[in-house]
């Protein structure tokens, strides 16, 4: 390369450094591997683990190939019927997840596709949210630093929210998608809030519809809603604003009852599901004395036949749905009960939370990928853009006192910062750490409330959160650290200093 060509080529990186953000570069990464993957032959998605059916029917779409079943576990399918008529499937359940299916089959409508529904335009509805998600997040990441560590930075998350692990999601019907896109944005606008990069009404307002979706996407995300609305009561001491801190507390109050809201309204049905798997996937599994721990319960012995049993066996020595079950297993117990069990048998306790652990790093189900007409083996996963779960599943030690440790050691990192922030009375700058508390707290909780609530049975997905909230908390920790930052207030402002109030909408603070 002569003198010439060096110095055009400096030219080229500094006007595309100029007109391409370290986030906007994520944002295209992470959208290209999506087109790939996604949108291009062979189309990649996930199999039906045979739990589509729950949100499926009452949305109007039903399963319309004629080998459907034997393509349940090993191959992704993308098109499904589109009822013609009335629809007597009530809702099985009730969830945010509900009003994204509902959108991708208008725009379906809109495009005259109003008989056969591919699953790909709802990938593409995902996928734009989702980009968007990637963007704030590096946005707020890569704040203040150098050239060479915001595009480090912007590399880093492509690998890491590039992966098809998480990508597979979109081609689903699984609330995964919804839980990851909603997680990503909490923690972004509520970062940028304590950066002060947008409006703080704006920041607010994404804070709090991302939580309510979150936490409404899935009924086993009802605890994690109360500990986003106790974060959400320090906005009310943000800002002197009165109409922003009357805001700030309706939003608070809404989110608790939105968390409880979404507890009181799981269907019975699906609570005797995971109150079986509770049982015996869970404290019979791990019990000694199978026939003791069921006398804690004051269930008859006789119910031991079960260890180890699904729900959904075909032939069950006791019939699930029968009214011996109801009355003599299933009342027998609930949440508290079994929570009190493991709090007084430690045993039992470390060895479900290790099970948990062991799933915990996981992005990946054991799902098929690919479509029967692919012509790959069946429950074939790609390895395409699959580099972050293979580097996580082997790296991460998978034990519960890793998770422990991982915890306090962030915790510490940012105790002095936190301490000197509350010390000066600077309110927003204690967010930072609030947040990051926040997500170690739900991803805690989504572990302890999937094996609690439903054993070790089908783990890697119940604990999808704890995944995400991991390499979220991991990332901003690595763009701390590599920003310079960690242990550094970025404020300049005094305590008792009023926060500017941004000129627009969407007013940019510094890269």
């Amino acid at each position: 390369m002569n003198k010439l060509q060096r110095i055009k080529l400096v030219q080229t990186i500094i006007v595309w450094q100029k007109y391409i953000s370290p986030a906007s570069l994520a944002a295209f990464g992470v959208a290209l591997i999506l087109l790939i993957e996604l949108f291009i032959p062979p189309y990649i998605g996930m199999a039906d683990n045979g739990d589509y059916y729950r949100i499926l029917y009452s949305n109007g779409l039903y399963f319309n190939a004629p080998d459907y079943t034997s393509q349940t576990l090993g191959y992704f399918v993308k098109n499904f019927g589109i009822f013609q008529y009335y629809n007597e499937n009530s809702a099985l359940l009730y969830s945010s997840q509900t009003l994204f299916v509902r959108l991708a089959l208008t725009i379906s409508e809109w495009f005259g596709y109003n008989r056969q529904f591919d699953i790909r335009i709802q990938a593409a509805l995902y996928g734009v949210l989702y980009v968007g998600a990637v963007y704030l997040l590096v946005k707020a990441a890569a704040w203040k630093a150098s050239r060479h560590a915001g595009y480090g930075l912007a590399l880093g998350a492509v690998f890491v929210f590039g992966d098809i692990g998480y990508l597979a999601y979109f081609n689903s019907f699984y609330s995964e998608s919804v839980v990851l896109i909603m997680l990503m944005y909490l923690f972004s606008a509520g970062m940028l809030l304590y950066q002060r990069q947008y409006n703080d009404y704006f920041l607010l307002f994404l804070f709090g519809a991302s939580a309510m979706i979150l936490t409404t996407s899935k009924q086993q995300n009802a605890p994690i809603g109360l500990i986003v609305a106790m974060v959400a009561v320090l906005f009310v001491f943000l800002k002197r604003d009165r109409i922003f801190r009357t805001l700030a507390g309706m939003q608070a109050v809404v989110l608790l009852l939105t968390a409880v809201g979404t507890y009181v309204l799981i269907p019975e049905q699906f609570v005797n599901i995971n109150k079986y798997h509770a049982m015996t996937r869970g404290v019979l599994m791990t019990a000694d004395n199978p026939e003791q721990a069921l006398d804690f319960f004051g269930i008859d012995k006789q119910f031991a036949v079960l260890t180890g049993a699904i729900y959904y066996d075909q032939f069950s020595p006791i019939p699930v749905e029968s009214e011996e079950m109801q009355t003599q297993f299933l009342d027998k117990y609930g949440f508290p009960s079994i929570a009190r069990y493991y709090l007084t048998h430690p045993e039992s306790a470390g060895r479900i939370f290790e099970t948990a652990a062991r799933n915990a790093f996981s992005n990946r189900t054991k799902l098929g990928n690919y479509e029967k007409s692919a012509d790959k083996p069946f429950g074939k996963r790609t390895l395409a853009f699959s580099g972050y779960s293979y580097l996580k599943e082997w790296a991460a030690p998978k034990t519960s006192g890793f998770v422990v440790i991982w915890m306090i050691v962030i915790a510490g990192l940012y105790a002095a910062s936190f301490y000197r922030a509350v010390k000066e009375r600077a309110l927003r700058r204690t967010l930072r750490l609030s947040m990051i508390l926040m997500m170690m707290l739900a991803g805690l909780c989504a572990m302890a409330v999937s094996v609690i609530g439903a054993g070790d049975a089908d783990l890697a997905k119940h604990e999808f959160l704890f995944a995400v909230a991991f390499d979220l908390v991991t990332f901003w920790v690595i763009a701390d650290c590599v920003c310079r930052r960690l242990w550094g207030p970025n404020a300049k402002k005094n305590a008792g200093e009023e926060d500017p109030e941004p000129s627009a909408l969407l007013q940019g603070g510094q890269q």
